[in-house]
């Protein structure tokens, strides 16, 4: 049996993905085989496991801190927003259905027996688990029928730290009114409290500590400053997703993503942020666009809603504007979709609505109340004009969409030759016509050969000179990155102490 630790945050985005992924790999680094677990997340961010099941990011990332691979039962359910009021359930990694809030609150407790059963499995199998909470457990109206906070923890018996947020302000209050609202047996499941993105002079903070301690008598188990590291946001919270700048200098290649309402799998991007001669920037205005190297249309939960919303505001406008002077233009998944002439749902899969699309591509797409997941791997297409530099690129990543589309003969080709590592199928992927380009393929920047090749290519087309990308992969940095977040975990929390609570 393994031993267990719970992470939950006073907020949202206090920290609680990053600081259980920390705890991981230190105890990956004190030689544990250690997991961690969310019985429920919601994002937009998802992935297709090698069994072609589809799961957070965040616990992704987590199991890559680890040293493991991430499966399903790290993340029984995953519920993806659809509207304000409504999300896509997806237990196991299959989607269930869409619910609206109110009938998934009422339904969500029958899901214990599959979160318990998930859990079991990776209790059987590693030395220790580190569990994360969502939001906030002091919610008092979501309490009766909690299964992601206290509720989970009493599920498992697992002991508590509680995570709040220095740098917004009211981190003493966050606190201490967290601890308020919960139950006696639920504060005593509380052994520690962490102070995430500290930045100052942690002696003025000394006294803060001790009048905390005097209120709410829970030792504080770490004050974590403010570390700049690179590593995946769990949802569009993140302010990687805030608006930058053009590089007036022309010294770098300017590309915009567009930042849509349901904008999901931004992190297609991460591996292009860190290169030093890309400003990436996410617009969510016509007027953002400015004249850039590339335009990239991401994956989107709600494509007919996205595409209206790029309507309504003058984006396609100005996309189309910026293709028709060979601007290149790129979509992934949604924003393939969005780049075709025709989006057909008529099975009512999102709206029910059949609706032209940008226009640039081609391409018809069908939706279907079947998801198409999968990992996946291949070959670029031999390319011609401004593309050709691509051809014969090895590419990969997962596809996890609704509806095929259909390439109009005679009118483009292919993008990619794709292998599809689950069931050992060969198929054809994308579009390409002029300077206009389409792949379902997600995380496709992360193989190096690729994203290298591209960078490249919009060099040479934009005279900006690139260094082929960067001499370490993509997975080499991530590592990277993770071994920082363990060192500010090791030098700011009491391990020690952490190691005590858990039993170790």
């Amino acid at each position: 049996m393994a031993r267990n630790l719970m992470i939950q945050g006073t907020m949202s985005n206090a920290g609680k993905s990053i600081i259980t992924a920390g705890i991981l790999r230190v105890l990956k680094q004190d030689g544990y085989s250690v997991a961690p677990f969310k019985s429920q997340n919601m994002a937009l961010n998802s992935y297709i496991t090698a069994d072609g099941l589809e799961m957070g990011r965040a616990q992704v990332m987590q199991a890559e801190a680890a040293g493991i691979s991430p499966c399903v039962e790290m993340n029984p359910i995953l519920l993806k927003p659809t509207s304000d009021v409504g999300s896509q359930v997806i237990v196991n990694g299959i989607p269930l259905k869409n619910m609206p809030a109110k009938e998934y609150f009422q339904y969500k407790k029958k899901l214990i027996p599959d979160i318990l059963k998930a859990y079991d499995t990776l209790d059987r199998k590693y030395d220790v688990i580190v569990l994360e909470g969502a939001g906030s457990p002091a919610e008092i109206n979501l309490k009766k029928d909690d299964i992601v906070n206290m509720g989970m923890a009493e599920l498992v018996d697992a002991p508590v730290l509680l995570v709040g947020d220095i740098d917004r302000g009211g981190v003493f209050a966050q606190l201490v009114g967290t601890i308020m609202l919960l139950e006696e047996k639920e504060r005593r499941r509380v052994k520690g409290l962490v102070m995430n993105k500290f930045r100052g002079d942690r002696k003025i903070l000394e006294p803060g500590i001790k009048q905390l301690y005097d209120i709410c008598p829970i030792p504080v188990a770490g004050v974590i400053p403010y570390v700049r590291l690179d590593i995946e946001d769990e949802d569009s919270l993140a302010s990687r997703l805030e608006t930058s700048d053009s590089d007036v200098s022309g010294e770098k290649l300017d590309i915009v993503v567009i930042r849509l309402p349901h904008i999901s799998n931004f992190t297609d991007f991460n591996a292009l942020e860190r290169l030093p001669e890309v400003n990436l920037r996410y617009v969510d205005k016509a007027e953002q666009i400015g004249n850039p190297n590339l335009i990239i249309l991401p994956g989107s939960k709600n494509t007919i809603n996205d595409l209206k919303w790029l309507r309504k505001n003058g984006i396609e406008v100005q996309i189309i504007k910026c293709a028709r002077q060979e601007i290149p233009v790129f979509g992934i998944c949604g924003g393939y979709q969005m780049l075709g002439n025709v989006i057909d749902d008529s099975c009512n899969a999102e709206t029910g609505e059949v609706i032209p699309g940008i226009g640039l591509l081609p391409v018809t797409t069908t939706f279907t109340l079947s998801k198409h997941r999968t990992r996946a791997r291949g070959i670029i297409c031999s390319q011609s004009g401004m593309w050709e530099m691509l051809g014969e690129k090895k590419c990969a990543g997962y596809e996890i969409h609704m509806g095929e589309s259909t390439v109009g003969e005679g009118q483009a080709h292919a993008f990619a030759k794709i292998y599809n590592t689950v069931d050992g199928t060969e198929y054809m992927d994308g579009c390409v016509c002029g300077n206009v380009a389409g792949t379902y393929l997600h995380g496709i920047f992360d193989e190096k050969e690729f994203c290298d090749g591209f960078i490249n290519m919009l060099g040479k087309r934009c005279g900006i000179v690139t260094h082929g990308g960067s001499d370490m992969s993509f997975e080499e940095y991530k590592q990277r990155e993770y071994d920082k977040l363990a060192d500010a975990i090791r030098e700011n929390m009491d391990m020690k102490y952490i190691y005590e609570i858990m039993g170790l």
